[in-house]
């Protein structure tokens, strides 16, 4: 059912984005996926590549209008057409709303909220044209506030809603769009360097079986809002 589709995943290089090409890739589905350095996105396609030949890494930063629509006409370029769409960059600073700067600020809300609007502005013609779907990956942070995550709960938030609002828009193009909004994932977010003390958390993988089960959903049926958390706890 899935063969012959292209996703475009931002933030593909590492973590939730990285476990979602896995699978997608695994399961017949072409996929380009883009970072902001080109080390880590060649890095990244070449480990990718040993799940199928058919991903293609681009270089191009979601803060950036112009460089999402650069990466659109690129993946329509090599692979005909876009299917899905998954914005999923993004980043995270923690500290005290008196000591966070504005640079860090304008940063989160940058990346993580005015990118996801990036991404489907530069993709949401193609996605006309396949009646595609349109994903975005927030957080329980953006139903959950919490110490020292103004500027992150503000930027994740946001993403709820504006995914939320972006649904009844384009509901009548027959493009479908949902938000994830997962707990602790076993990622590099945050400085953490996974390892088995985090084999209790939600795994990259798991965010893309999760992804694939969406798309692999009845097209009548509109898993609009998903939270998604750990079983059981830290220990």
């Amino acid at each position: 059912m899935m063969n012959n589709k292209v996703a475009y995943i931002t933030g593909g290089t590492k973590g939730i984005g990285f476990g979602i090409a896995k699978v997608l890739l695994e399961n017949g589905i072409s996929v380009a996926f883009s970072g902001r350095k080109r080390d880590d996105v060649q890095k990244a396609e070449q480990e990718l590549k040993k799940y199928s030949e058919n991903v293609l890494g681009i270089v191009s930063d979601v803060r950036s209008i112009e460089s999402e629509q650069e990466a659109v006409k690129y993946i329509t370029e090599k692979f005909g057409k876009l299917d899905f769409v998954i914005a999923n960059a993004g980043l995270g600073v923690f500290k005290p709303v008196d000591q966070l700067s504005a640079e860090e600020w304008n940063d989160m809300i940058e990346t993580n909220l005015t990118g996801v609007f990036y991404t489907l502005k530069a993709s949401v013609e193609e996605l006309k044209k396949t009646e595609g779907y349109y994903i975005t990956v927030s957080s329980l942070a953006g139903a959950n506030f919490f110490e020292n995550g103004a500027g992150y709960n503000a930027s994740k938030f946001g993403v709820v809603g504006f995914t939320q609002a972006a649904m009844i828009d384009l509901r009548k193009y027959n493009i479908k769009s949902t938000v994830i909004m997962p707990g602790s994932v076993a990622t590099h977010f945050n400085g953490n360097i996974p390892s088995e003390k985090d084999a209790w958390k939600i795994q990259p993988e798991d965010m893309g079986n999760l992804v694939l089960d969406i798309l692999n959903m009845n097209p009548r049926v509109l898993p609009s809002k998903i939270e998604f958390r750990a079983t059981k706890p830290a220990n």
